[in-house]
């Protein structure tokens, strides 16, 4: 059975979260995104920082996530980019059905 998982990164830039978001869906790597509006706080280079950045989640599976990465890797504009993903321990089988579906369809 497939490990599901959620991807999650962020990006002060719509641009650069919108190419992110159609490379992974165009490359069928991902099933499905969502973007989020959000203010950040963290530190960077001995600094405490705020900054209003996009949140974006994928759905996908475990073996995907290597390319998937890489994809984003490629587009993002941080010196460091959170890339990082969350088993999904359960669901619907609907659900996960659904992700197959639409992953298994692609060509990397």
């Amino acid at each position: 059975m497939s490990k599901y998982i959620i991807v999650r990164t962020y990006c002060d830039s719509l641009d650069i979260s919108n190419q992110i978001i159609s490379c992974l869906l165009e490359k069928r790597l991902v099933a499905g995104s969502q973007i989020v509006a959000i203010t950040s706080e963290y530190w960077w280079k001995n600094e405490i920082r705020k900054q209003e950045e996009f949140q974006l989640s994928f759905r996908s599976r475990y073996d995907l996530f290597p390319t998937i990465k890489k994809e984003i890797l490629n587009i993002h504009s941080y010196e460091v980019p959170e890339i990082s993903c969350i088993e999904i321990l359960d669901g619907n089988q609907e659900f996960f059905d659904w992700i197959d579906k639409e992953v298994e369809k692609g060509v990397f």
